[in-house]
């Protein structure tokens, strides 16, 4: 049971990372300081410090919750589902109910601007690369051990994680242009796009232009 020291804690952990986050979404990730964040709140730098390493620290949380929450469905995905089957499903049952998770911080549609913002910020668009590339590794080693094969000598759980990934960073890049930033846009857009993989990587596209 939590006490109340906990949660006074939380609430003021909670107080800063919305703040942080609006603060970037309103008037941009660099042209906002912790002195700004840290006043909005009523609290000290060194308590902000106490909670968060850094201002990308505290962009990235809602981030790293929701790929927390991508790997853990994945695993609970059925083993007699084929990899690329099982990756497509865990997204979309991902953002089916995030929203449950992410509100016990911020409303939700914060966390689709925080995405917005990160797009739009080459420094946090670079870190979000990177971060993407070292889960994508931890997702290639869940598919193979589903599969019951090696990923340092069988190179298909890589290559199909690979492929799940790139059509993953489309859809974002995408979705952060447009004019719709809510979880259905990108939940709807994010099926699209997987729905076109097979024919994309198989097909014919001249004999499909000229039919």
């Amino acid at each position: 049971m939590e006490t109340l020291r906990e949660r006074k804690k939380q609430r003021t952990r909670d107080a800063l990372l919305r703040s942080a986050l609006e603060l970037f979404a309103t008037q941009g990730y660099e042209h906002t300081t912790v002195d700004e964040i840290v006043e909005s709140v009523d609290v000290s730098q060194r308590t902000f410090f106490r909670y968060f390493a850094s201002k990308e620290d505290v962009a990235f949380f809602l981030p790293r919750l929701t790929e927390a929450h991508y790997v853990e469905a994945l695993r609970r995905r059925p083993a007699e589902e084929p990899p690329l089957e099982a990756l497509r499903r865990s997204v979309m049952d991902s953002w089916d109910s995030i929203g449950e998770a992410i509100e016990r911080y911020v409303p939700v549609e914060l966390l689709m601007r925080t995405y917005k913002m990160i797009e739009a910020t080459p420094v946090l668009h670079a870190a979000h690369l990177r971060r993407q590339s070292e889960t994508e590794e931890e997702i290639a080693r869940i598919v193979a051990e589903r599969e019951g094969v090696d990923p340092d000598t069988d190179p298909r759980p890589r290559l199909v994680v690979a492929v799940f990934g790139a059509v993953i960073r489309v859809t974002e890049r995408h979705w952060s242009v447009g004019d719709d930033f809510s979880v259905t846009a990108i939940r709807e857009l994010t099926a699209s796009y997987l729905d076109q993989v097979g024919p994309a990587l198989t097909g014919n596209w001249r004999e499909s232009r000229e039919s």
